[in-house]
């Protein structure tokens, strides 16, 4: 659904960028955005009743939504410890000709038979959270605190129902590995989770006992992503799974305060993945080969916009960076523009419909960059009421 901000509200604070700083000023980080800007969001919704609701109903849903835990469902077919994290890959499917064979790769078709009940239920946890720590910081709600603590100890610290913080079973294929790096990918709802916890600790209604053992399982988890074999080769991908791998390192840094790692997320960034993923046009060509390019390039950009952001508010302009070759993420951004606001138009593949309504690139490099293209595009893309959408909207219709 569209923004319930006006538009003379939006162009009014898009005109009003061009000025800003590249870092707002206001208290320490709050992961995405700094504590000044957390303060202003919630000014922000307490005039506007429209925003308030959805809020409201986002986190009333969650406070009676789960818990959830790696333990509550498990393959009977896979030797995994009850603790660990079980997906398997989305286009595997048998293979007609060898029945009870190793699986065969359909790409971009989903295997509706395949095991998704953890990813299932790590995607909607981390949801959960995020409207939780939206309610408790921006309406000022202490029960939204509560559910949250719960939610967190059953699938992180519980001994009997944690995860492993590691991905060592993530998007297996049956009859060829038990694991693969790629599983990484189900982890970017993770980036979600510490923002709503972030902003659970901004509103001081946060257990601390509940936010140190947080920290310690997302030290524990980055450890593993940055050092594990399964963990460094998807680190070593040259599409969106590296800028998703390098998005959440950075994130998950900036929440345990690891200055090392958001360091190398940053070098990561310049040296890699714009020089191996991007050509002096803009485009991505490993998604663009992809049988749902438009998505696939789509999801590149808000990984991108996403590390980007990170990078902002830890001082670093990585908006603007350039290669010696002049190959730049901000051309990434206006390349792909006018087919995120008129897929029509695309003409390489895409075997499934194009869904625009929780894409946040626009908005977010519309910020960094100061482009008023990039933000009139964004406020004129259906908006979907999911707890990550809503709270990118509330940056950007704050003009922060």
């Amino acid at each position: 659904m569209q923004s319930t901000w006006s538009r003379r509200r939006f162009l009014t604070s898009a005109a009003a960028l061009c000025a800003a700083p590249a870092l707002p000023a206001g208290g320490a980080p709050c992961l995405l955005l700094s504590a000044g800007e957390a303060q202003r969001i919630r000014d922000a919704v307490s005039h506007d009743s429209a925003r308030a609701a959805i809020l409201r109903h986002n986190a009333d849903a969650a406070l009676t939504a789960g818990p959830w835990s790696v333990t509550f469902h498990r393959p009977g077919y896979v030797k995994a410890d009850l603790h660990e994290y079980y997906s398997e890959g989305p286009y595997w499917w048998p293979d007609p000709n060898n029945p009870g064979g190793p699986y065969i790769r359909k790409d971009g078709e989903r295997n509706p038979n395949r095991y998704t009940h953890n990813r299932k239920d790590l995607g909607d946890m981390s949801e959960a959270v995020l409207a939780l720590g939206m309610g408790a910081r921006f309406l000022a709600d202490s029960r939204y605190a509560d559910r949250a603590a719960k939610v967190l100890a059953v699938w992180f610290l519980d001994p009997k129902t944690r995860m492993n913080p590691d991905l060592e079973f993530g998007q297996a294929v049956r009859g060829v590995n038990t694991g693969r790096g790629t599983g990484l990918i189900d982890t970017v709802a993770l980036i979600h989770l510490a923002q709503g916890i972030a902003l659970l600790q901004d509103a001081g209604m946060f257990d601390q006992t509940i936010a140190a053992g947080m920290r310690r399982w997302y030290a524990d988890f980055v450890r593993w992503m940055t050092t594990s074999k399964k963990g460094l080769d998807e680190k070593k991908a040259q599409n969106n799974h590296a800028t998703w791998w390098t998005a959440q390192v950075a994130a998950y840094a900036t929440f345990t305060n690891d200055v090392a790692l958001k360091s190398m997320a940053w070098e990561r960034y310049r040296t890699y993945l714009v020089p191996t993923e991007v050509r002096p046009d803009g485009s991505c060509p490993r998604e663009e080969a992809r049988t749902k390019s438009l998505g696939y390039s789509s999801m590149n950009l808000d990984g991108f916009s996403v590390l980007c952001r990170l990078g902002q508010m830890d001082g670093q302009d990585l908006w603007h960076f350039r290669t010696p070759d002049k190959i730049s993420i901000e051309k990434s951004f206006s390349y792909l523009l006018p087919y995120v606001l008129n897929p029509k138009d695309w003409h390489k593949p895409q075997i499934a419909p194009y869904e625009a309504d929780s894409v946040v690139f626009p908005g977010l490099a519309g910020l960094g960059l100061h482009s008023n293209k990039l933000l009139a595009a964004y406020r004129k893309l259906p908006r979907a009421t999911a707890p990550w959408v809503q709270f990118t909207d509330l940056i950007v219709a704050v003009g922060v």
